[in-house]
């Protein structure tokens, strides 16, 4: 008798406070071995905290003032002529210690704009910014104010990579809340925003108002667009920088994850991207999560574990790691069934 599928690509994301992408896909990996299948662990990100850690890690380290002004030594990337900046590094809201502590009126991107003038007088002639989990809604008026001047600019390729598609007014709306914004302050950055936007359109010629993931990161994506940057998916460029569709190719299931799972998880996120990759590939998908929005509604060809529904919220942040491996096991001995 035959067994199915021996070969899975193990593909996580971070749970945010719980785990790493590094920690869960090597989790998943190992019980993979132990289950008799060969695993091909590529940890992932979307574009916010981690991903650097899926392009090899950090390999210079500059002194920036941090969201709140306070200085921050931020790791970054250089790899010949590219460069890669991870914006949670210098403008991240881990670095005010969450919303709690953060001042969403005064909070910059400063320190990601040194991060850019820094990678480009160091010889990077393309920049790409990575941008998620950001303490700020300065609408990239700080990152701007840090950099060379646009016409300096000419030559250097800027790429953003996010991983939503919020309009550049709609940021403080959205996100502000995550970042301890009031509902009041969540006006007066609305009004701020919608001002930057006729100033940037003044400067330098271009409309935000319909530019799709301008508002990421606080506006920074639609700031660095005025400048002449493109938008990409995170997800999209980290996946082709791990080469993810080679590795489907060759694979017989692919297990990926991220700690919260709402419909935006379907929208450029990981969990929604390696799936659509994997149906590409004609390779079957399974996720397991930390939590899953009631409200989600995934594809019907992707089989969704949530640790939260089996083991309750508590247990599923505090044993993360040793859970998704527990579940990578049954997964795989479902599949391991003789044919």
């Amino acid at each position: 008798m035959a067994l199915v599928s021996r070969t899975v690509v193990v593909a996580f994301d971070k749970f945010r406070g719980s785990a790493t992408s590094a920690e869960l896909t090597s989790a998943a990996a190992a019980a993979a071995r132990q289950a008799g299948w060969t695993p091909i662990p590529v940890p992932l990100a979307d574009g916010g905290e981690g991903s650097l850690d899926v392009l090899g890690g950090v390999n210079k380290r500059t002194t920036v003032p941090g969201p709140l002004g306070e200085p921050v030594e931020a790791g970054w990337r250089l790899d010949g002529r590219d460069a890669f900046i991870e914006m949670a590094a210098a403008s991240g809201l881990v670095l005010v210690g969450g919303a709690d502590g953060n001042e969403p009126m005064l909070a910059d991107t400063t320190g990601t704009g040194r991060l850019i003038a820094t990678a480009i007088e160091l010889g990077a002639r393309t920049v790409h910014v990575l941008v998620g989990g950001s303490a700020t809604t300065d609408g990239g008026l700080g990152a701007l104010q840090a950099m060379p001047p646009a016409a300096r600019l000419r030559g250097i390729e800027l790429v953003v990579g996010c991983d939503v598609e919020t309009r550049f007014v709609d940021a403080a709306r959205v996100f502000g809340p995550q970042k301890g914004a009031t509902p009041a302050q969540v006006e007066l950055l609305t009004r701020r925003l919608e001002l930057l936007q006729d100033q940037y359109l003044e400067r330098y010629g271009v409309d935000l108002a319909d530019v799709p993931g301008a508002g990421a990161a606080g506006g920074l994506a639609g700031g660095l667009v005025a400048v002449g940057a493109r938008l990409e998916s995170g997800f999209e460029m980290l996946a082709e920088r791990v080469a993810l569709d080679e590795h489907l190719a060759d694979a017989d299931l692919v297990i990926t994850g991220e700690g919260f799972l709402d419909q935006e998880s379907f929208a450029g996120k990981v969990v929604g991207g390696v799936h659509r990759w994997a149906v590409e590939a004609g390779t079957p998908a399974v996720a397991i999560v930390g939590q899953a929005d009631r409200d989600a509604t995934p594809p019907d060809d992707l089989e969704v574990r949530s640790l939260t529904e089996l083991h309750g919220l508590q247990r599923s942040m505090d044993a993360a790691v040793d859970l998704v491996g527990a579940e990578v096991t049954r997964i795989l001995a479902d599949r391991s069934q003789p044919s």
